[in-house]
């Protein structure tokens, strides 16, 4: 993923949310509208969210140390599951409280009605611009991925963040539009309420879905298959290569561009060492060669051609 791409829709996201809280608290402190306090919280978690993206992104290109040799490239990964506890807790968990205690004492709005629908239109304008660079930013890695599989695929985690809080943003608003719009029309606070309540629940819900795949890259991920098949077939080489197969291959994302590749390969049994260390030094050339865009730390390891465990059994254990 382009990081300045990811960075541009952060900041898009962070200066539009930003606005968006604070006309959101004025329009609370006006009408004491809950589905207004409620979407004022999540305007708030999201531009913190964004801050800590941020944040994450800058850490993650601190230099490798002895105690942490292969680098920081996982901190992004951290921060974006920050990010779904904060969406989860500030922002879903509140929202579901205020509509309990809506409903349990709903109330009318009575006081600059139409204000919290100026208000929500201007947001819902907002919003659109910051999910509409999400969207461009996004388009210019997903290649031929549908949405869903670019969320769940993607290594990067920035852009999918963004997406689903922008995503989650105007579905919110969306029904804090109907909760407030019928609270209007009726005089019933219950309506309000029920807005509440829908907000509360896709936030809670966008947050389980980012925490899951932030798991997933913590605990971590494999390179995609076509890196995979794109490798493997740059170790071989041509068929004049020293490497007749690769026996064993593994791959682990040590951060979104930072690919730790090991691999065990066959070579001719009457190769000596320095023609060994010299397919092997060839190979590591191709590889890095064949991923442009990824950064590979690669570890080769030589052996005899025994038909050992061939790269579809260990891409199978990798899946």
């Amino acid at each position: 993923m382009s990081v300045e791409g990811g960075t541009r829709a952060i900041v898009a996201a962070l200066l539009a949310n930003t606005g968006i809280a604070i006309t959101k608290f004025v329009a609370f402190l006006l009408t004491g509208s809950s589905s207004m306090l409620a979407e004022s919280v999540h305007s708030v978690a999201d531009s913190g969210n964004q801050a800590l993206l941020l944040i994450g992104g800058k850490r993650s290109r601190r230099e490798a140390t002895p105690l942490h040799p292969f680098g920081f490239g996982r901190e992004r990964y951290v921060y974006a599951f920050i990010v779904a506890i904060v969406l989860f807790t500030v922002g879903g968990l509140f929202a579901l409280y205020e509509a309990w205690h809506k409903f349990e004492h709903p109330e009318p709005i009575t006081q600059w009605r139409w204000v919290p629908i100026v208000v929500l239109l201007v947001a819902i304008g907002l919003e659109s611009l910051s999910f509409h660079t999400a969207i461009v930013e996004s388009n210019r890695v997903r290649g031929q991925r549908s949405w869903i599989e670019f969320v769940r695929t993607a290594k990067a985690p920035e852009l999918p963040v963004v997406l689903l809080e922008d995503f989650a943003a105007l579905v919110g608003l969306v029904f804090a539009m109907v909760g407030v719009s019928m609270t209007l029309v009726t005089g019933n606070g219950v309506w309000d309420a029920a807005g509440t309540a829908l907000i509360g629940t896709l936030l809670v819900t966008v947050a389980i879905v980012l925490s899951v795949e932030m798991k997933s890259l913590l605990v971590g991920e494999a390179a995609n298959t076509d890196k995979v098949v794109a490798i493997k077939d740059a170790l071989v080489g041509d068929p004049e290569s020293a490497v007749a197969r690769v026996i064993h291959l593994r791959t682990l994302h040590l951060g979104p561009e930072e690919l730790l590749v090991c691999a065990k390969l066959a070579v001719g049994a009457a190769d000596c060492g320095n023609q060994i260390a010299a397919a092997l030094d060839a190979a590591e050339q191709r590889a890095r060669e064949s991923v442009p865009g990824l950064r590979l730390m690669i570890y080769l390891e030589p052996d005899l051609d025994r038909g050992d465990l061939d790269l579809a059994s260990w891409q199978g254990s990798q899946d």
